[in-house]
């Protein structure tokens, strides 16, 4: 198949490319490098089965034959971190909504497959855990940028969904919780780089909150395994799927088996929420999957443990150090 990427330079999409050739496919990403690293990607350069665009997807007149040509889109382009979300709540808006809009109409008009990423961020401040693919959205006031990202990304599934339905699109949204493995920067807030990052210098390990707040982690390649075979079930076309882990740890509990695992000195310290990203900032307390839907659909469950994705990313960090 020819496959398009959109966001394919970031950290999710770099290891899907990668799959995505190696399982005999020619791959195009699209990337603007706003939050992706050409780095992530020099490697698939030397495959004649890899084409990289730099540009944004809003250019209709670079990414309309792209889509022209594909045979599935993965739809991975979108704004990325609380930090950067907290930062830049109008670019997380307009990126997250103008993009899918412009890659949905265009995949419409030439009728191809979209796999959408989501994120259980949807979720909101829903107290019902875990989380089901048809539970309510819980969203906090408008005057908190937090939940523009949140919100903005409800309203490409809403966009997905009614493609669907009204258009008879083939269309799968993904809501994914905490992938991690290597290439993931730690530079918009993401945990595990960032407390890997910090116990490898020997730097206090920085947990925002109490600590007590809990979450699931899934390493990157189980993640890919199921992007890869939900487009090969046609009954997942039109549905939601959760992809996400099934061991939940708190993230001050995460801070000490990381700390421990990377052999470090580090001191684990509690910075207040207002301190570390704005006045007034709400976080889910619970953020766990039910990911019953996709085990009967694919047979998905997740391989690697938690002990190991951790150990797996120490050792990357440990290999390449530069990588922030």
């Amino acid at each position: 198949m020819k496959v398009l990427i959109t966001g394919g330079a970031g950290f999710i999409g770099s290891h899907l490319a990668e799959r995505c050739i190696t399982d005999g496919h020619f791959v195009t990403i699209i990337d603007d490098i706003s939050t992706g690293q050409i780095r992530n990607v020099q490697l698939l350069e030397k495959s004649d089965r890899f084409r990289l665009i730099v540009d944004s997807i809003t250019n209709l007149a670079t990414l309309e034959p792209m889509v022209r040509e594909a045979d599935l889109i993965y739809h991975l382009a979108a704004a990325v971190g609380v930090k950067l979300i907290v930062r830049e709540p109008v670019a997380t808006i307009e990126t997250n909504i103008r993009g899918t809009e412009v890659v949905l109409h265009l995949a419409n008009k030439w009728r191809k497959p979209v796999i959408l990423t989501s994120t259980s961020e949807v979720y909101g401040k829903n107290t019902v855990s875990p989380f089901k693919e048809d539970d309510d959205m819980v969203f906090g006031p408008t005057t908190h940028a937090r939940w523009s990202y949140a919100c903005s990304k409800a309203i490409d599934e809403f966009l997905a969904i009614s493609y669907h339905r009204k258009k008879r699109l083939p269309v799968i949204v993904v809501r994914l919780f905490n992938t991690v493995g290597p290439r993931q920067t730690s530079q918009y807030g993401m945990v595990v780089p960032t407390f890997v990052r910090q116990a490898l210098q020997n730097n206090d390990v920085t947990v925002y909150g109490d600590g007590s707040q809990s979450r699931t982690f899934t390493y990157v390649s189980d993640v890919i395994d199921a992007l890869v075979r939900l487009p090969q079930h046609e009954k997942a076309f039109g549905e939601v799927f959760n992809i996400g882990g099934n061991e939940e740890i708190t993230i001050l509990n995460l801070a000490k088996v990381i700390k421990e695992r990377a052999k470090s000195n580090s001191k684990i310290v509690t910075i207040p929420y207002d301190q570390a990203y704005e006045p007034g900032f709400e976080d889910m307390p619970r953020r766990v999957p039910d990911i019953s839907k996709i085990g009967r659909a694919i047979g998905y469950q997740p391989r690697i443990p938690l002990t190991e994705i951790v150990d797996r990313v120490i050792d990357y960090f440990r290999k390449d150090p530069s990588f922030v």
